[in-house]
């Protein structure tokens, strides 16, 4: 039997960048409300200074702040008042010392105030005057001109992976919409004489496809878009001529099952029959996933993963998000990733990199990794597992209580 040459995760990840350094997606313009998910495609500068003008943060009366010095319950100082601000509307009226003006929470700050005292610390003794009983410092109660953001300010940056919070942001200095990276189109083949749709009832002896549609669901996760998926025989023209049929259209064609080197495993070939330079990754020494596949045909990326649910998830989360960031420009810094601690100790297989999976529990203010052991053909390790933790291949586990650092699928 042909024994696969493997390579390490680092070699994997620069072979990819060598191959597909060239790989990259239009971009498009969409509106804001359509943008949540998608990665901007170039930075993003203010038009405007944010706020456009000195505005009141408080419910309260625009003073000079030198007017409260030395005050107390037992000794306020008593302003006159000589207007109020309207809401949403501008405003001439100026503040002398002495005076005071009313601004609701958001509302334009007079001219010559320097400060905002609150509302609950002043008592309104008739229509004309009120009693401040609390000091405030010079601008206390006060957002000032640009002091959120300035014009010229670049506000999000490109990769960016745009958030709801970020939506605020760009309504807010006045966008209503953004250019953003088309998503990366993908097909997903699962192959198998035994995969089957999980629709409707099977033959004893059969497997309802699991991998089309958990794949599917990683890539739309990832800032992908799946345009075609379809379970197939394990037949050498029958998936020859499906890649054929949907390769022109992807950016990234993943095939499961057919990746090792049994005599039905026929990815490989397919891969290199497609054209050059076909596979250039055929085992990774990892756990699990070894027999994995990497190859380049007609301008396209393909991947074939192993047949099993877990492997497959677990490979394609660590080479397709890897090239799906590469397309979008994603960094590092978008890598879902949160620190916890072992919650026992963790074997790890020699000569490999080892990913456990385990289920994250919140204990005494800290984040503890169970794992989660089962055979990788297991659905339950999936729907059990919340992540899982990557053990280096020269590091013999990890003891229980030590520090890791969990990728949340």
């Amino acid at each position: 039997m042909k024994l696969l040459k493997v390579d390490t995760v680092k070699e994997v990840e620069k072979k990819m960048e060598q191959h597909f350094q060239c790989f990259q997606v239009n971009s498009e313009e969409i509106h804001i409300l359509d943008a949540l998910g998608r990665v901007l495609a170039e930075n993003v500068y203010s038009a405007i200074d944010l706020p456009e003008f000195h505005r009141s943060t408080v419910d309260g009366y625009a003073i000079l702040s030198k007017d409260t010095f030395g005050v107390s319950e037992s000794l306020p100082n008593f302003l006159d008042i000589v207007g109020k601000v309207e809401m949403g509307e501008r405003t001439d009226l100026c503040v002398e010392s002495g005076k005071a003006v009313y601004v609701p929470t958001g509302g334009m700050i007079p001219k010559g105030a320097d400060g905002v005292v609150m509302i609950e610390y002043i008592e309104q003794l008739d229509e004309k005057t009120i009693a401040v009983y609390r000091p405030i410092a010079p601008g206390d109660g006060v957002i000032s001109k640009g002091e959120d953001m300035r014009k010229g300010d670049v506000i999000l940056s490109k990769g960016r992976r745009i958030k709801p919070q970020d939506i605020g942001a760009l309504s807010g200095i006045g966008m209503n919409s953004v250019k953003v990276f088309q998503k990366p189109k993908v097909a997903i083949l699962s192959t198998g004489d035994e995969i089957v749709d999980p629709k409707g009832k099977i033959k004893f002896g059969q497997i309802r496809d699991i991998n089309t549609y958990a794949l599917s669901a990683l890539v739309m996760k990832m800032g992908g878009e799946v345009i075609y998926k379809a379970v197939i025989k394990d037949d050498y023209q029958t998936l020859k001529r499906v890649v054929e049929q949907v390769i022109d259209q992807s950016d990234l064609v993943v095939i499961s099952g057919g990746s090792s080197v049994g005599v039905k495993d026929v990815t490989a070939k397919v891969i290199n029959d497609l054209g050059d330079p076909g596979v250039f990754v055929h085992g990774v020494a990892i756990k699990p996933g070894k027999p994995t596949i990497i190859g380049k045909a007609k301008d396209t990326a393909i991947f074939g993963l192993p047949g099993h649910p877990v492997s497959a998830l677990i490979v394609f989360q660590l080479f397709g998000k890897h090239f799906i960031d590469q397309m979008l420009s994603i960094g590092a810094k978008n890598q879902w990733i949160i620190e916890a601690v072992a919650g026992s100790n963790i074997h790890s297989s020699p000569g490999k990199e080892t990913y456990q999976m385990v289920r994250i529990i919140e204990e005494n203010e800290q984040y503890i990794a169970k794992p989660i052991y089962g055979k990788s053909g297991a659905i339950s390790l999936i729907t059990q597992a919340d992540g899982y933790i990557k053990i280096d291949t020269n590091k013999e586990g990890i003891q229980k209580g030590e520090k890791v650092r969990v990728t949340i699928l």
